[in-house]
């Protein structure tokens, strides 16, 4: 496989990639693996809020904004453990949500 059939399916499928590494944080993980996930999060929906922004997708660039704000790693929110598990299931499922509609879209337009 070519470093551009990766790329393509890395980006294609990045929401499916993103819920899995939020649902492995419901298990007992090192905390630089929660630290990982903070950074690679906060750039992501980083990224995708701009690009929502620039496509004047308003509800999505701010859903993906308070996303950013959620995970940001320079001055972190302190929430116990139970409540950090709630917020990765439902930000997972939310991301699974997004990655369906995205793949569907593209098999029902054959893009």
């Amino acid at each position: 496989m070519n470093s551009e059939k990766i790329k393509h399916l890395i980006v294609r499928h990045k929401w499916l990639i993103m819920a899995i590494l939020l649902l492995i944080c419901l298990f007992n993980m090192p905390y630089f693996y929660y630290q990982f996930i903070r950074f690679i999060t906060t750039i992501v929906f980083s990224i995708s809020a701009i690009y929502y922004e620039a496509i004047k997708n308003n509800k999505m660039a701010i859903t993906m904004f308070v996303l950013v704000i959620i995970f940001q790693p320079v001055e972190p929110i302190v929430w116990g453990r139970v409540i950090w598990k709630i917020i990765d299931v439902l930000v997972a499922i939310f991301l699974l949500n997004l990655w369906y509609k995205e793949v569907w879209f593209k098999i029902k337009n054959n893009c």
